[in-house]
């Protein structure tokens, strides 16, 4: 067992400890309390690391990049995010494209990045499926956590952008819109026919169709659509629909949630804000600002932030939040941000974002004050081995 001792436990749990311990038993965590309650001596730990007053914080999570699918340094070469040849692919895989030894993992984890959730980007109305990944390891195989975690959607000006530019469908957001439907209708009906097949109902086998395979687990409500939004009429036409089947969808980047806050309140759908650390470099990005996050604080709407790298660094994920306090809301919000909200919303709570007995242990050792430039990463912990 390994013992942290005498540091400032903030578990995201509601009670935190100024100086506490946590016990870390086969890659989870045992036990977290006050170094007055440690239940037996230091000398009984294999290991033992001294935080000395340092805070204790839950592993970092990125809940949206794209992270090893366009590796930093390898130009063309490591461009492997967007398979911009037809509209609709759902059958491919993050994981399929993966470079594990991309340099950004390395950096990723010093910056106390402990999950991220990357996949292919939004050239497509349909990309492909997201995985959640942990910062090391020597094979992607071995840093799963979920795979697949989602299925990628996007709508708005990207898939308008690369179809249009090529003179193919779509070319337009009402066409998006029509390529997504076309594709869910689709796949409730395979969904039926095999649903019908397996029951009995029907006696012939349905055709398989590799497409529609994925997508049918979005239909019976097994992955959730991740859905790259930005401008407020796209957002509004993403949740049209979710609504019109039934179907599980967060909501990626929402650059413009603040101006529909009353919508996104009712609906209760989880949002993933950002970037925000950067320029309005093509026109649906004409709102953005950091005042949003402050909006959605005040209309008790709970929100995680992504890096969306490599548009901004990942290991800029602790800054964004940072930066995210600053414009006006409260260091807990901004740290739930990046933590418990951003595990709640890739469904992974039960593993990571608080410090809780059974969960991962995957830790940052911080020295400073959150949320200032005095803040410094002294220690990670990945599955309870000391990374960093």
């Amino acid at each position: 067992m390994i013992l942290i001792k005498n540091a400032n436990v903030i578990t995201m749990e509601g009670q935190n400890y100024p100086n506490g311990y946590i016990i870390i038993d086969n890659n989870c965590i045992k036990s977290v309390g006050n170094m007055t309650e440690l239940p037996c001596s230091v000398e009984n730990f294999d290991e033992a690391f001294d935080a000395e007053g340092a805070m204790a914080l839950p592993g970092f999570i990125d809940a949206h990049c794209h992270i090893g699918m366009w590796e930093e340094g390898a130009g063309s070469e490591g461009s492997d995010g967007n398979e911009a040849t037809t509209p609709v692919t759902p059958e491919l895989r993050a994981i399929d494209s993966v470079n594990p030894a991309d340099m950004s993992f390395s950096e990723a984890l010093a910056s106390g990045v402990t999950t991220v959730v990357t996949g292919p980007g939004s050239a497509n109305v349909i990309g492909g499926q997201f995985a959640a990944l942990k910062t090391a390891g020597r094979w992607v195989d071995e840093m799963i956590i979920k795979e697949p975690i989602a299925v990628k959607a996007a709508l708005g000006e990207n898939p308008k952008k690369v179809y249009g530019g090529k003179k193919e469908s779509p070319a337009t957001r009402m066409a998006s819109a029509a390529v997504l439907r076309k594709a869910l209708f689709s796949a409730k009906e395979y969904a039926l026919k095999w649903d019908a097949y397996h029951n009995g109902e029907r006696k012939d086998r349905p055709e398989f169709d590799f497409k529609m395979e994925t997508l049918a687990q979005v239909i019976r409500g097994i992955l959730p659509l991740k859905v790259h939004i930005h401008r407020a009429d796209d957002i509004a036409t993403a949740i049209r629909i979710a609504d019109e089947f039934g179907i599980k969808i967060t909501l990626e980047h929402c650059t413009e949630g603040h101006l529909i806050l009353p919508l996104l309140k009712e609906k209760n759908l989880p949002i993933i804000l950002g970037p925000t650390l950067g320029s309005r470099s093509k026109p649906e990005l004409k709102n953005m600002s950091f005042d949003i996050y402050k909006a959605f604080e005040d209309a008790d709407i709970p929100f995680s932030i992504m890096t969306d790298h490599p548009e901004i660094p990942i290991d800029r994920l602790y800054l964004c939040a940072a930066l995210a306090h600053q414009s006006g809301i409260k260091k807990e919000t901004a740290l739930a941000a990046i933590t418990i909200n951003a595990a709640k919303h890739v469904g992974l709570e039960n593993r990571i974002g608080s410090l809780a007995s059974g969960k991962d242990a995957d830790i940052v050792i911080m020295s400073g004050e959150l949320f200032t430039l005095n803040a410094k990463v002294k220690a990670v912990f990945l599955n309870g081995q000391q990374m960093i």
